[in-house]
Formats: C-alpha cells, sequence, structure tokens
C-alpha cells in the first residue's frame, strides 16, 4: 500500500485529459487578472517587474504556451511564406534561404522553399501553388521575364517581394545585389595588374545578374581604353561542359585571354578546375565567393546573400504589418576579396 501512494503522483487536470493550460490558468496562479497575464504574455508594457516575475514563474510552472492561431485567424493570416530559389543545391542560396527563415521564425511565420530550377513555367506553377495554399507571401528569385499572373494575388493581399533579380512587367519590391558595379571593380582590378585582354564567361543573357555583370565587364574596360573581342565573352548555361569550351576556345586563340571573368560560383568553379589542368598561368577573379576560395586563393566579387534574404523577408513583413508604401528597390554593395588569382600578372 505505501509502494502504491508512493508510486502514485497526482497530475494537474490540465495533463490527465491532454487540455492546454490557458491565459486564465495563468492569472490564477499567479493571482493577477487575465489582462495582466496578455500583457506579459504579448510584451506589452504596464507591467510592474515582480508582477511579470510571478507571471513568468506561472507559466514555466503550468507549461503554458501561447496558442497562436486564433490570433492569426482573426488576421484573416495563415502564419506561412514561401520562397521560390533558382535551385536548393546551389551553395549562394543556403545564407540567403537560412536568413530568411530566420526572419520568418522572428515574426511567428512558417517558411515553405521550393526550387524552379530555372524554368518559367516551373516557376509560375511553383508560385501559384504557394499561393493556392494561403501564404501570407511570397519572396521570389524570379526564373520568367513576365510576372503579371501574380497581379491578382497581389490584389488578394499576398505580399510579394523578389529577391537577387528584378519582377518581369509588374512594379513590386525587390532587393539586388551590385551586379553591374561589382564586375566592374573585378575587372577594372584585372586591369590594375596588366591585363588587356580579359575574357568573361556569364550565365545565360536572358538572366539579370548576367547582363548587368556584362555590362560592369564592357564599362571597366571601356573606362580603360581598352577594345573588346567578341571572342572573348561567352554567355550561356553554367553547365561545365559549355564552361569548359568557353575556357578552352579563349586560352586557344592566336592572341589568348591572360585572365578571366567568371560571372557566377559555378562558373568559378569549372574554370578553376579547367586552369589547374593547364601549365600557363592565367589571373582569375570570380563573381560569388566559393567553398574553399580563401584556401585556394582565389578572387572573388563577393555578395552578401544573406544580406539578401535578411532585407527581402523584412520587407516582406513590413508589408504583412501594414505598412502601406510604394514598391521600392534596394541595391546591396558587393566587395572585392583579393586572395592571389585575380593579381597573376599577365604571362
Amino acid at each position: 500500500m505505501a509502494d502504491n501512494a508512493r508510486t502514485t503522483r497526482r497530475t494537474p487536470a490540465t495533463a490527465r485529459y491532454g487540455n492546454r493550460p490557458t491565459m486564465k490558468d495563468v492569472a490564477a496562479r499567479a493571482g493577477v487578472g487575465l489582462k495582466t497575464v496578455s500583457r506579459v504574455v504579448n510584451g506589452e508594457p504596464g507591467v510592474t517587474s515582480d508582477t511579470e516575475r510571478r507571471v513568468q514563474e506561472a507559466i514555466e510552472a503550468l507549461g503554458f504556451r501561447r496558442n497562436d492561431s486564433a490570433r492569426i485567424l482573426r488576421k484573416g493570416r495563415t502564419a506561412s511564406v514561401g520562397l521560390v530559389l533558382e535551385d536548393l543545391a546551389d551553395p549562394f542560396y543556403g545564407p540567403l534561404s537560412r536568413a530568411v527563415e530566420e526572419v520568418a521564425r522572428a515574426h511567428g511565420a512558417l517558411l515553405i522553399n521550393g526550387s524552379s530550377a530555372e524554368d518559367p513555367g516551373r516557376e509560375q506553377e511553383l508560385v501559384l501553388a504557394l499561393c493556392a495554399r494561403r501564404v501570407d507571401g511570397l519572396i521570389v528569385i524570379p526564373a520568367g521575364a513576365d510576372h503579371r499572373y501574380l497581379e491578382p494575388e497581389i490584389r488578394a493581399g499576398v505580399a510579394v517581394v523578389f529577391v537577387d533579380r528584378p519582377a518581369g512587367r509588374i512594379e513590386a519590391d525587390t532587393v539586388l545585389s551590385d551586379s553591374f558595379g561589382g564586375a566592374r571593380s573585378g575587372v577594372a582590378h584585372l586591369i590594375a595588374h596588366g591585363h588587356r585582354r580579359i575574357g568573361f564567361i556569364g550565365d545565360q543573357p536572358r538572366i539579370h545578374t548576367a547582363v548587368e555583370r556584362l555590362r560592369g565587364y564592357r564599362a571597366a574596360m571601356e573606362d580603360a581604353g581598352l577594345p573588346v573581342d567578341d571572342a572573348w565573352i561567352s554567355l550561356g548555361s553554367t553547365e561545365p561542359a559549355r564552361v569548359r569550351q568557353a575556357v578552352t576556345g579563349m586560352l586557344a586563340a592566336p592572341e589568348p585571354v591572360t585572365a578571366l571573368f567568371a560571372g557566377n560560383n559555378r562558373v568559378t568553379v569549372t574554370v578553376v578546375r579547367e586552369l589547374a589542368l593547364r601549365d600557363r598561368p592565367v589571373a582569375l577573379v570570380g563573381f560569388d565567393d566559393i567553398e574553399l576560395a580563401d584556401l585556394l586563393g582565389i578572387t572573388v566579387v563577393a555578395q552578401d546573400a544573406a544580406a539578401l534574404g535578411r532585407t527581402a523577408a523584412e520587407r516582406l513583413f513590413r508589408r504583412l504589418d501594414g505598412i502601406q508604401e510604394p514598391p521600392a528597390r534596394a541595391e546591396l554593395p558587393t566587395a572585392l576579396v583579393a586572395r592571389g588569382s585575380g593579381e597573376r600578372p599577365p604571362a
């Protein structure tokens, strides 16, 4: 009998019947009014430190957790946002996605990721599927050039922010890196180290960032009074075979380039591998930092992917909080990181 008494413990009614403790339970335990508990839970002013301490102790003792469902429903929200990326496997998007998730979490929202695979049709399908699931807002890295399909969703109250590239044919909040200025500074760096024949290998010409980086390359060459041979420019798929072909063609020409500017991280990786097979040194600057670039001595134009994601997410939640203002465009700076490959003199 004594053993049974010792092993049988009284449990609160909330634990026995699976009911969650309420603010009313917290108020009763702390000896305060319901409004006081609400103020503490929601971080509102007007509560003394001693009272706040008692309420927090009651919250911990009861295992109280705020149920946001009713509050969210009152606001007509689902507490979820969508993020449509180009490629979830691309290392550039890791810190961007993580930054968006951190901001979403701070606002009590769930983040849902999807990949467009650089396919405009897939982008539209994915975006509309997220809207059908009633996400409150979207952050989109666009693959397409026409986003008028989003106009009914925006009118219905879905907040939308575009990141890395602007929206096509609609006015919308946009957060970009300075692709033009970054490429211009990277190519100017090669010119400053004596290079006059500089190759540019970039992404597909329909992509905004590829066009802007090519424009920056041309501007740097023009600033230095240098001609640009069409054979020094190659835009297209970032598939390794295509990039290797571009490198081979530029280095096998009668007057080969002495330096290369790689238009993004995937291009840079293939160029580094291809140059490692060659005896003649070729200077290299890449746009985007890559893993192990510091150990390999790769000079890059670095953009802050986390800042892109954070800025876009903060803009999105400003919209969701009811801030009414015209669509804005933010352009974040890039930084040249010299590590050796871009400082090699012409062979």
